[in-house]
């Protein structure tokens, strides 16, 4: 194998393993901050020896034992902690006589409670938002600074000073590497679930830049959905949002055209869609639907989508259901962008008039006034009832409005079309 694949297999290596190497170290020395340098150290060794040494048996368990052999290394040299670090240092010695293959057993055994701390950690609200996903990119995802950079479109040095400043906040704020018990882990839950579906639509709708999808992005999300459904079954919430975007990343495939163009739902070929994902995300619904008396909001949502997924063709939509359900997403997470999508639902279900006359009370909501979805919208509305120039307007103010290329296009197109061109796509 030449050094060019090696490096291949340890960067593929390290995406798999980074997780929860980082989480049983973190379980150990009780620090996040020192847990990814030790992890980092041993990745750096894999990269001097593997090339010659060629890729072990068991990649995973090397760089643990690596990463383990330099916390040894770290608290023996600091003398201030010398007796805690003698005991951990030969507790940790003694696991490292261990034969590599028994090296699973050990990480193994509390592989499924490390991952989640980490997941509760990086997600921790004591954080903001940016932070979060930043951190949880970096150690679950097993991203590179670069890699978050351009994924968010923001500077290098900005991902990394959050970076080191969320490391920061959790060791002087002394969380806790535990998972919450009771009333706090529904409260941090959501946090976790925020970050996660935060990061699965940046990959589904890019805000900004030249393309219309990261699908890296939504990957990484939905991988880190299905581990925390394994990591907490019993909670229906999280079945509810792997459901989402299980059946949301059907579409990918259908949602660009051949030059990156965006094309949107009512005009996908659903022959595309992949049925594997439907699939999956119907199962995921079913089981949060077991689970709880009622659905909370990712599940309603999960819900919604399935409406789509179900229907063969956009004309057998039951846009009503989907009007039923956004009244009750408005229910328990009322927010202006859930009015504006049942908005739409409404216009599908019982025309463009009744969409307008909704839309209209949110027009001097301060959240939405440079939201460019929300003229997107009006716009459409306007131009199915006849009223061309107020609807050109609408849409050039969202072109105006959005950051991404690929959607200034289709708006622009859009509000060119209100001359007397063919009909504008709609929203979706």
């Amino acid at each position: 194998m030449t050094a060019t694949h090696t490096h291949r297999a340890i960067d593929a290596v390290w995406r798999i393993e980074s997780a929860r190497i980082i989480a049983g170290l973190a379980r150990i020395v009780r620090d996040v901050g020192l847990a990814e340098e030790l992890a980092q150290d041993a990745l750096v060794a894999a990269l001097e020896q593997w090339p010659e040494s060629g890729i072990p048996d068991n990649p995973g368990a090397w760089l643990m034992a690596a990463a383990k052999h330099r916390a040894i290394d770290l608290w023996r040299r600091n003398k201030r902690l010398e007796r805690k670090h003698e005991e951990l240092g030969r507790e940790l010695a003694a696991k490292q006589e261990m034969a590599v293959a028994d090296f699973d057993a050990a990480i193994d055994d509390d592989i499924g409670d490390d991952l989640l701390r980490l997941v509760f950690i990086s997600c921790h609200p004591v954080l903001s938002t940016e932070a979060r996903v930043a951190l949880t990119l970096r150690l679950l995802g097993g991203l590179t600074t670069e890699e978050i950079a351009r994924a968010f479109l923001v500077p290098e040095p900005t991902v990394a000073q959050r970076i080191v400043r969320a490391k920061r906040t959790l060791s002087e704020s002394r969380v806790p590497f535990e998972v919450p018990r009771g009333p706090d882990l529904a409260i941090r839950l959501s946090s976790v679930l925020e970050v996660i579906y935060l990061i699965f639509n940046e990959g589904y709708s890019a805000t900004a830049g030249e393309d219309w999808l990261r699908p890296a992005l939504s990957e990484d999300a939905l991988r880190l959905g299905r581990i925390l459904a394994q990591l907490v079954p019993s909670e229906p919430e999280v079945h509810g949002l792997v459901a989402l975007m299980e059946i949301q990343a059907s579409r990918s495939g259908a949602r660009v055209g051949p030059s990156g163009e965006p094309i949107l739902l009512l005009d996908q070929n659903r022959a595309r869609w992949d049925q594997l994902l439907i699939h999956r995300g119907l199962a995921a619904l079913h089981h949060a639907e077991e689970l709880g008396d009622a659905l909370g909001p990712y599940a309603l949502q999960a819900a919604i989508a399935a409406c789509h997924a179900r229907a063969r063709t956009a004309s057998e939509t039951d846009w009503q259901r989907i009007v039923t359900l956004y009244d009750a997403l408005a229910q328990v997470m009322p927010s202006p962008i859930v009015e504006l999508n049942r908005a739409v639902a409404l216009a599908m279900a019982f025309g463009p008039a009744a969409g307008l006359e909704r839309i209209d009370t949110l027009a001097s909501e301060p959240s939405l006034r440079a939201y460019h979805l929300l003229p997107s919208v009006r716009g459409d509305f306007l131009f199915k009832l006849g009223r061309f120039v107020e609807a050109r307007a609408e849409f050039e103010r969202a072109a105006s409005l959005t950051r991404n290329t690929r959607e200034r296009d289709l708006l622009l197109d859009r509000a060119r079309a209100c001359a007397g061109g063919p009909t504008p796509p709609g929203p979706g």
